[in-house]
C-alpha cells in the first residue's frame, strides 16, 4: 500500500469516526427535545434496541420514546468515552452516558432521575451513511428523587430562555 492510500484510509476513518459521533449527538438532540424526526434518523429502520423496559425495533423504541417524553418535563442526555473499533461490516460503538430527566413516577408523582450507563452500538454503514442498526442499553448507575415542587419560573428565576420540546426550543429558529 503506498504512502498517499494509506493517508486516505486514515482520513476516510477520520471522516467515519466523525460522521458516527454526528449520529450520536443526533440521537441525544432528538430524545431530549422529543424531536421525531431527528431521534429516527440516528437509527436504521430495520434496526433494534434494548433499552431498560423497552425491547424490539428501534422504529417502536421512538414510537415508545416519544409518547413518554410527552409527560416528561426536562431531559437531558451527554454522551462521554466514546471508543469505536471497526470491524468487518460495521463499527462496535461503547459511549458511555449520562441521562438527567424529569418526569412522573408510575404514581404520576414527579421525580428526578439521575442515570449513568453505556450505549453498547453496532453501527453499519449504507450508502455513505452511518447509523445505529443494534443498540443495547447498560445501565451502571440510577438515584431517583422526588422533584422539587416549585414552578420551573421559580427555580430557574433568571436562567432563561429555558429549553423546550421540538419544535419550540431555540435550536429551531
Amino acid at each position: 500500500m503506498s504512502e498517499s492510500s494509506a493517508s486516505l484510509d486514515q482520513v476516510s476513518e477520520l471522516l467515519d469516526r466523525e460522521a458516527i459521533r454526528d449520529c450520536l449527538y443526533r440521537y441525544c438532540r432528538g430524545i431530549d427535545r422529543a424531536d421525531e424526526a431527528a431521534l429516527r434518523s440516528a437509527y436504521w429502520p430495520d434496526g433494534t434496541d434494548q433499552h431498560g423496559p423497552y425491547n424490539g425495533s428501534a422504529s417502536g423504541f421512538v414510537d415508545w420514546a416519544i409518547k413518554a417524553q410527552s409527560h416528561a418535563e426536562r431531559n437531558i442526555h451527554q454522551i462521554h468515552n466514546i471508543l469505536i473499533e471497526f470491524k468487518s461490516g460495521g463499527a462496535q460503538v461503547e459511549s458511555y452516558f449520562s441521562a438527567f430527566q424529569r418526569q412522573p413516577d408510575a404514581s404520576g408523582k414527579m421525580i428526578e432521575l439521575d442515570m449513568k450507563g453505556r450505549y453498547l452500538d453496532w453501527f453499519v454503514k449504507r450508502e455513505g451513511e452511518w447509523r445505529i442498526l443494534n443498540r443495547v442499553v447498560v445501565f451502571d448507575w440510577v438515584v431517583s428523587t422526588p422533584a422539587p415542587a416549585d414552578s420551573e419560573e421559580t427555580r430557574f428565576g433568571a436562567l432563561t430562555p429555558i429549553g423546550q420540546n421540538h419544535p419550540n426550543d431555540l435550536i429551531y429558529k
